[in-house]
């Protein structure tokens, strides 16, 4: 008698970057409690996939655990699943990146276990039609995604109860449709219910299959369920129940269905994720649009199936902070490649750690946000761009002298300048008054420019119905509203810039201290956002020019000239900017200059972190005010200094940008960095002498 099957294929990770205590909570909530009720349930075969950051930690940390999985593989319990080994999202890498992420997942589990993966986890379910190609080339058998895939392809709920074949030209891989409901069923609902669903399944489709591929943090890491799993013993009801009706359900691993049972056809599937992740990559607008229309047609899944959603890749568009990594990662890609024939035969082992460097920060965990995904997550972006950091040192070595790409990281029509040397990298954007958009200090490996703009998400309108404590109740993350302290909707303020340093704002003179902290300086557009021209450059220098407006503070304009010089010496670098306004015509001006610098070293309250000026010293959370034109920002952690002198300045504004953002532990304040504008007095009139200021930031390690 032919039995119905149901396939769970588990995931678990955590990001490249992630805090130790991270790591370890989720080992002891989740992996290691998950093990157990497996052990006791033989009956139960599942499909495991594990990050290839957690692989290191494990076999780090807990590499008992390995050994205890190695006995699950080899009685046949547990198929290891492969993928991209620092899970990435596979579509924003290039090819031959594809390929390294895949096989070197293949070489760990053929090493640990004595396996080669016949299939591979998805990364966030993120599939365009192209990818077979890559997963040929691979030699991947299969894969997973969600049920939500194949009905925008045009499938019937109930076609959805086997796997398909999906091609691209010569390439083709095996693709199970997850069920939602079973992802909302395990383990939300009773365990009668998921029993219940899988019998009516099986009724109408008895050799076919319900399969589920979902995170196993939601076993015993989300909010609630390690005591509904394991405390509560759902998981133990959950796998004794499905023993118990083994006469009819087999519960089976992805590659034991396949080799039991073909292909239900071919399909055809559009660019597509699973639905949460596809309204979270919408604009705000378009995002709050769609979230009425699914409580409009709660009831009507065929609607919602018709419902227009975004892609991933509009996080890119939506977060220009994630395209600008997407676009470093990709400009150090294609330095590797160029460079590894030559590397190859010369140093080989700077060619493998510039290599590893630039796979782990493929992690995809800082490109994206919804509940999950880390883009407002400030260290895991740093440890990203860290990455990216030590490997572009590694292929440029430690003395290389100074350059200046003029195509930018290889994207001419972003008319960016990238000024690179031994000690610092720095990407200068004429189009956005000016400013950095990254800047590297390579001798301390660190990130210097790590801040994201504030800007209204969907989830903000949230807020007013948030509270801390949201009851006992155990639910899918994704219904829970939650906030970590009562009042962040206070927070809620939004950046008109992109979190640049030495963009210029002028503003009236009545504005004080509290006012740039609450964004109310109310300072003119034109010099703060114009589109400078490139007038010169050079390896370690840059001239730029705009004609700005300084409306609405004042009736007049301005030719304004800025000028940028990069200097590079053993462990030391300095960038020094100088800014002269020449007035142009209009009325006499009489307002306040500032140059502001963002930086961000990560921790706002930590003691090894602090700004110091005169004999006080504070915190980098600190608001307040310098007395003066300099200041001096101190990383013990990361042993660097970063002085800042902004000659004939009257002072120094520092505050702390915080972001409101949604993980699954619910709404938090997180600090983004400090800004810091260097102010001077700004009075012009037509014919009088141009205005100057200058400032600059000197880079040494401790």
């Amino acid at each position: 008698m032919s039995r119905f099957h149901l396939v769970l294929l588990l995931h678990a990770h955590q990001p490249v970057g992630n805090f130790e205590d991270v790591f370890e909570r989720a080992y002891r909530q989740c992996y290691l409690p998950f093990l157990d009720p497996l052990e006791r349930h033989p009956g139960v075969h599942v499909g495991l996939h594990f990050s290839g950051p957690l692989w290191e930690w494990l076999e780090s940390r807990h590499p008992d655990c390995l050994d205890r999985l190695r006995g699950f593989v080899e009685r046949g319990q547990v198929e290891l699943v492969g993928g991209g080994f620092y899970e990435p999202i596979l579509i924003s890498i290039p090819h031959a990146d594809r390929l390294a992420q895949i096989r070197r997942m293949e070489e760990f589990l053929q090493r640990r276990f004595a396996v080669r993966p016949q299939g591979a986890w998805l990364t966030e379910r993120v599939w365009e039609p192209h990818l077979p190609q890559s997963f040929g080339s691979a030699g991947v058998g299969y894969t997973l995604v969600d049920d939500n895939h194949f009905l925008l392809a045009g499938f019937e709920p109930d076609q959805l109860f086997g796997y398909y074949r999906v091609e691209d030209l010569d390439a083709g891989i095996d693709v199970f449709p997850g069920l939602e409901n079973l992802r909302y069923f395990i383990p939300f609902h009773e365990v009668e219910d998921t029993v219940e669903f899988l019998r009516g399944a099986s009724r109408v489709h008895p050799s076919g299959l319900a399969a589920m591929g979902d995170d196993l943090e939601k076993f015993g890491s989300w909010p609630g369920t390690h005591d509904h799993c394991y405390t509560n013993g759902w998981l133990d009801r959950f796998f004794a129940a499905l023993e118990a009706n083994a006469d009819w359900l087999a519960v089976s691993t992805p590659a034991e269905f396949r080799r039991v049972s073909p292909p239900l056809g071919r399909a055809a599937l559009p660019t597509a994720s699973y639905s949460e992740m596809m309204e979270w990559s919408l604009p705000t607008p378009a995002r709050l649009r769609v979230e009425s229309l699914v409580a409009e047609f709660a009831g009507r899944p065929d609607v919602q199936r018709s419902l227009r959603r975004g892609t991933w890749r509009g996080f890119l568009v939506k977060y220009p902070e994630a395209d600008l990594l997407v676009r470093k990662m990709e400009h150090v890609s294609r330095r590797l490649r160029a460079r590894s024939t030559v590397l190859s035969r010369s140093d080989p082992d700077r060619l493998d750690r510039a290599r590893v460097h630039l796979l782990r920060a493929q992690c995809n965990d800082a490109y994206w946000h919804g509940i999950f995904g880390g883009l407002y997550s400030p260290h895991l972006r740093d440890s990203v761009a860290g990455e990216l950091v030590e490997a572009e040192r590694l292929l440029d070595g430690d003395h290389a002298p100074a350059r200046v790409r003029r195509d930018g990281l290889g994207s001419p029509e972003h008319g960016e300048l990238y000024f690179t040397a031994g000690a610092f990298s720095a990407l200068l954007d004429p189009s956005d008054g000016a400013t950095l958009a990254a800047l590297d200090f390579r001798a301390a490996g660190a990130v210097l420019v790590n801040s994201i703009a504030r800007r209204p998400e969907a989830y903000h309108s949230h807020l007013a119905r948030a509270s801390a404590n949201s009851g006992s109740q155990v639910a899918s993350i994704h219904d829970r509203v939650r906030v970590k302290e009562p009042g962040l909707e206070r927070l809620l303020r939004y950046d008109r810039w992109r979190r640049n340093p030495f963009r210029l704002l002028v503003f009236g003179e009545e504005k004080q201290s509290g006012d740039y902290a609450a964004l109310a300086l109310g300072e003119a557009p034109e010099p703060a956002g114009a589109a400078f021209r490139l007038e010169r450059a050079s390896a370690a220098s840059a001239e730029l020019e705009a004609e700005v407006s300084f409306d609405p503070v004042a009736a007049a304009r301005a030719r304004c000239a800025k000028t940028f010089r990069f200097r590079s010496h053993g462990s030391e670098a300095a960038i020094h900017a100088a800014v002269s306004l020449v007035p142009l015509e209009g009325t006499e001006i009489h307002c306040r200059a500032g140059i502001e610098l963002v930086l961000n070293r990560l921790a706002p309250a930590s003691d090894d972190r602090y700004f110091a000026f005169g004999s006080e010293r504070h915190p980098l959370g600190w608001q307040g005010v310098v007395p003066g034109d300099s200041l001096r920002l101190v990383d013990e952690w990361k042993r660097l200094a970063v002085e800042i002198s902004a000659p004939g300045a009257t002072e120094l504004w520092i505050a702390p940008i915080e972001t409101v953002s949604e993980s699954e532990d619910g709404f938090e304040r997180v600090y983004q960095g400090s800004q810091i504008l260097a102010l001077w007095p700004l009075h012009l009139a037509t014919g009088a002498a141009p205005w100057n200021a200058e400032i600059e930031l000197r880079l040494a390690t401790l």
